[in-house]
């Protein structure tokens, strides 16, 4: 064996030892983590002011007070993060929240939801129930009056200082695809309505002051306060305009103050980026 011969071998084996010692070179690994107005994950956006909330990553729990929904005929389905909670006719889930919901002065409510078009009635995405009243002390739905291309978004908040209507509100192409809708309250007089992390509409509303809720009772998920079996109002049972989510619902946050425009919009895309 030849000198030339000899150092190739060596060369061979030098470059085969170092090749098994070393991984392959990942530039991803040295790209900065994704920023959005300052936010690189969802739960970094006012975690102190969180009070609740809903990933249903195969689970009803709500993450900050550790207690689960009792699920009425609910399951779950692929999400806008890991998985949603997905309705059905006649289901729901029901939740018993704490003071941290119940005495809210102002918040924020943030959720998505992919549902087909809503041609059965009225489909409630979520309701913060009021034992006494028609209506919850907080409504969510899409209204009557779709189209194929839009659907008409409803809001209601109700307190000691009297009930707010917000909408109706045509959204366009929402249909079978990912949708986040926000809704805050300033507690003083400034209702914001959200689609997609932007402001759709302000309303200011004289007297108000800080939310006092009326005889509040348990949260509904996919349908109205009305609609459950029992029904959770004494004013009223199911009705024949009003139907349940099909589809599917997915990070619902509450939050104790109105957050900031900005906030909001940085919230959506994270999380529409599922971080």
């Amino acid at each position: 064996m030849n000198f030339r011969y000899q150092s190739y071998l060596l060369l061979a084996a030098i470059t085969l030892f170092a090749s098994s010692c070393y991984k392959k070179f990942d530039a991803d690994s040295y790209k900065p983590a994704l920023s959005i107005g300052g936010y690189t994950s969802a739960s970094e956006v006012a975690p102190g002011n969180l009070v609740a909330y809903w990933g249903f990553n195969g689970s009803l729990t709500d993450s900050v007070s550790k207690t689960s929904c009792d699920n009425h005929g609910t399951s779950f389905t692929t999400g806008i993060k890991g998985t949603a909670l997905k309705g059905a006719d006649k289901a729901y889930a029901l939740f018993t929240p704490g003071t941290s919901i119940t005495g809210l002065k102002a918040f924020t409510i943030t959720l998505w939801v992919n549902n087909p078009q809503n041609t059965a009635g009225i489909v409630q995405l979520l309701s913060l129930s009021n034992t006494k009243s028609f209506w919850g002390n907080i409504d969510i739905f899409f209204e009557n009056g779709s189209t194929d291309t839009k659907a008409v978004l409803k809001m209601h908040v109700a307190s000691s200082h009297g009930e707010t209507w917000l909408g109706n509100y045509e959204v366009q192409n929402v249909w079978g695809k990912w949708t986040n809708f926000g809704l805050s309250y300033n507690g003083v007089d400034s209702f914001k309505v959200y689609v997609n992390g932007l402001r759709i509409a302000t309303q200011v509303v004289t007297g108000g002051g800080p939310l006092q809720f009326l005889n509040p009772g348990k949260m509904v998920f996919g349908t109205s306060q009305f609609q459950t079996v029992p029904s959770l109002t004494s004013e009223a049972t199911a009705q024949d305009w009003a139907s349940y989510l099909t589809g599917g619902l997915d990070e619902v946050r509450i939050y104790n103050k109105a957050l900031e425009e900005a906030e909001v919009g940085a919230l959506v895309k994270l999380e529409g980026r599922g971080k």
